[in-house]
Formats: structure tokens, C-alpha cells, sequence
């Protein structure tokens, strides 16, 4: 492995450990909000309990997330140098804004949430709640934004050899962009439905605070239904934009090889890129792919040998991270419609199965998000700016050696804060909130 490879490896660990914390920070801190609300509204102390409980868990997660974040910034100056020097003029624009506005919104209010129970007004506090959920959302905005620019990059023009920013607004409303960002909220919101629901499920297990988590699991069934349901709908959509903006991309998620019209869409198949086909196609239906491509049976799909080989991407990676992703996001889709139907009916302690699934559930969504993701940048080789600039032409000029080390380097400071997340995560989550109000009564007394 060269230099370009093994950078690849250490930014795509890197992605992927961080985004290990930031689909649960946000999907937890709008179910954290949720809590709140209900405790505001009501006046109900068991939701107060659940809003801290579930509050302690989102701010374990989000100090560790900021920690890697942070980290992976560093790797567009020390392996990525070039990249960074032909569109650092785009690039640095959305992450400076979500530095000072996002980030400085939620984690600015995120300490007013923490500290501010018995210095605010109710009301007051549950503002504070909302405005951290605010900011996460927005720095998920100018992240992608910055992504988008990568995938069908707008608004600039070529000035020595730079990609240098003309039209912020068009940079800001790119529609690839907003299509990914639907995409992946809704996925982070599946991450936060379906830890609170296998959270739930352990203490039903055990019998313990049934009432309280009967309750969060009540709300989360149905934030995991619409959670799945909106990754199914936005997924289709931001398909069509693939087809419409990276049709390489798009031939490589359907293994279409050969272009036409009426392309069908096999049920089951095997990519065989040295051969350049399927090597086995079972249950074609005739011109859906088309159809989901264009909306029409009819229409016209390039494949891809319409495309010279060098500008193909990995194809059996792209392809079957698709399918997996597909197929996880039906999984979720059932098993939380069949946990709402028997928490509905009143029998959902009874199916000590099902919690047992919904409990081990936990890795699902988070499988599923970095399948989405690794088909969105994977699907995207070999550019680093689609149609701009290629990944072999991004990679700073550095030893192999030292690329090497600092892989190495990466892989373990990643996992000593995975492991500490989820050391910490399972820790108080076994707790449960009883234990917070065991420790509330001690200070008390």
C-alpha cells in the first residue's frame, strides 16, 4: 500500500470513529428535548428524572465526539495538504461558521443545560435544551454543506489552480447538499431512537423502573418509525440525485453495467468488475431502475461502460454497502412496528424475544450510517472533488513511513475513546435513573 492508500484508510477510520458519536449527540438531545418538554408541560417529576437520565447520556457522548472531531480536522493539513491547498478557500468557509455558530451555540447552552436546574425557570432551562438540539442540527448543516461542495461542487471558479469561492449562497443552497443532509438526520435520529429503546429493553428485562421505561420506549417506537420511514423516502430522493449528479456513482449502487433504456433492477446479484458484468442476476423486473432513477421505465441510465475505467468507483464496496444499508433500514423499520404494535396492545413485557432483539439492536443503526456513508464518499472515487480533483492528487507529499506511524497513532487514540465511550454509555445506563435519584436524595439529605 502506498501513501494515497494508506491516508485513505486513515481518514476513513477516522470518519468512522467519530461518526460513532455524533448520530447518537444528535438523535439523543432532540429525545432528551422531547423529555423535557413533556416534564415542562406536564409536571410530571418522572419525566424530569427521564430528561436528566437521558441528558447525562447525550453529554457523555457529545464531550467525548467533540474530543475526535476536533482530531480529524488535523488530517486535511498533515495527509491531505493538497486538497487543502486547491479548495481551502470553499472548504474553510462552512467549517469556520459552524465552529462559531453552531458550536459554539450548543456547547455554550449545553453548559447552561447542565448547571442551570435550579438557577432557571422552567421555562428558561427547557430553552436552553432546545437550543443545544438546535446547534447540533446546525453543525450538521455546515458540515455537509462542506460535503456537498465535494460531491457537485457550485459557486466557484478555476484561478490558479485553486478552486476559489464566487457565489457562498450557491455553495450554501447546493442541492446535493440538502438531500444528504435530510438523508442523514434522519439517520442519526434511528441511532438515538434505537439506543433508547434497546436501553429501555434492558431494564424491562430485569423489571426495573418499568413506568419510566415503558415511557421512554412509548415515545421511541414512534420516533424510530418516523426516523426509518423518512431514511426510506429521503433515500429515494437522494438517489434520484445520485443518478441525476454522479451517474457513476449511481451504476455502481445498482450494478448496472450495461446503459439503456428501461434498465431492470435485479433482485439478488453479484458484481463481477473483472469481467465488467453481474456475474449472477436473479428476479430482474424490467425497467425499475430506470424508474427509480428518472420516475420513468422508459428512461435512459447510463452504466458503467459508459465511463472510462480510471474514473469508476470501487464497485463491489459501493454495491454492497448499499444493499447491507438497504436491507438494515428495512430490519429497524420492523422491528420498531413491532415493538409500538405490542406496546400499544400491552404485551410488549410478554415478548421477552423481542426486547432481547431490540436490546442487542444497538450496533444496527450505526452499521447502517456508515454503510450510507462509505457508498457516499467510496461511490465518489477516484475524485476528492467530483470532476476537479482526483484523491491520488489530493494526499500531501509525505513518507510512507510517516503515514504508517500516524495510522497506527490514530487507531489507537480512537479506540481508547471509543472504548471509554462505550464504558461510560453502558455504565450509566445500567444505572438507570433510579440511581440518579438515589444520589439527588443523598446530596439532599
Amino acid at each position: 500500500m502506498g501513501v494515497t492508500m494508506l491516508s485513505r484508510i486513515q481518514f476513513a477510520l477516522t470518519v468512522g470513529f467519530h461518526f460513532v458519536f455524533v448520530p447518537l449527540s444528535i438523535g439523543l438531545i432532540l429525545f432528551t428535548a422531547i423529555m423535557e418538554t413533556l416534564y415542562v408541560r406536564t409536571g410530571d417529576p418522572k419525566y424530569k428524572t427521564l430528561t436528566k437520565f437521558w441528558g447525562r447520556l447525550f453529554t457523555i457522548n457529545f464531550l467525548l465526539g467533540v474530543v475526535t472531531g476536533v482530531a480529524m480536522e488535523f488530517q486535511f493539513g498533515t495527509n491531505w495538504s493538497r486538497y487543502s491547498e486547491f479548495m481551502g478557500d470553499i472548504f474553510g468557509s462552512p467549517l469556520a461558521v459552524e465552529a462559531l455558530m453552531a458550536f459554539f451555540l450548543e456547547s455554550t447552552m449545553l453548559g447552561i443545560w447542565i448547571f442551570g436546574w435550579n438557577k432557571l425557570s422552567k421555562k428558561m432551562h427547557l430553552l436552553a435544551g432546545w437550543l443545544v438540539a438546535i446547534g447540533t442540527h446546525l453543525s450538521a448543516v455546515w458540515i455537509i454543506v462542506a460535503n456537498g461542495f465535494m460531491q457537485n461542487p457550485v459557486g466557484y471558479v478555476l484561478r490558479n489552480n485553486r478552486a476559489e469561492l464566487v457565489n457562498f449562497w450557491e455553495v450554501l443552497f447546493n442541492p446535493y447538499a440538502w438531500y444528504t443532509y435530510v438523508h442523514t438526520i434522519f439517520a442519526c435520529y434511528s441511532v438515538g431512537a434505537f439506543f433508547v429503546l434497546a436501553v429501555a429493553a434492558y431494564h424491562l428485562l430485569r423489571r426495573r423502573n418499568v413506568d419510566m421505561m415503558k415511557a421512554s420506549l412509548r415515545i421511541a417506537t414512534v420516533f424510530a418509525i418516523i426516523a426509518t420511514l423518512g431514511n426510506a423516502i429521503t433515500g429515494h430522493f437522494n438517489g434520484q440525485n445520485v443518478a441525476l449528479r454522479q451517474p457513476t456513482k449511481f451504476a455502481a449502487m445498482e450494478g448496472v453495467w450495461e446503459g439503456g433504456q428501461g434498465v431492470g433492477f435485479p433482485l439478488f446479484a453479484i458484481p463481477d468488475s473483472a469481467n465488467e458484468r453481474n456475474a449472477v442476476e436473479v428476479g430482474v423486473i424490467p425497467g425499475l431502475t430506470s424508474f427509480m432513477a428518472f420516475n420513468s421505465t422508459d428512461a435512459h441510465v447510463p452504466g458503467l461502460k459508459d465511463f472510462p475505467v480510471d474514473e469508476r468507483p470501487p464497485v463491489g464496496l459501493t454495491f454492497w454497502s448499499f444493499r447491507v444499508m438497504v436491507g438494515l433500514g428495512v430490519l429497524m423499520l420492523v422491528l420498531a412496528a413491532l415493538a409500538w404494535w405490542h406496546n400499544r396492545k400491552g404485551t410488549l413485557m410478554e415478548r421477552t424475544t423481542l426486547l432481547k432483539f431490540l436490546l442487542w439492536s444497538i450496533p444496527i443503526p450505526y452499521i447502517a450510517t456508515n454503510l450510507g456513508w462509505m457508498v457516499a464518499e467510496v461511490g465518489r472515487q477516484p475524485w476528492t472533488v467530483y470532476g476537479l480533483i482526483t484523491t491520488a492528487d489530493s494526499v500531501s507529499p509525505v513518507a510512507l513511513a510517516d503515514v504508517v506511524i500516524s495510522l497506527g497513532l490514530v487507531v489507537i487514540f480512537y479506540a481508547i475513546l471509543v472504548g471509554l465511550d462505550i464504558y461510560l454509555l453502558v455504565r450509566y445506563a445500567k444505572a438507570g435513573p433510579e440511581a440518579m435519584d438515589e444520589r439527588q436524595a443523598a446530596v439532599a439529605d
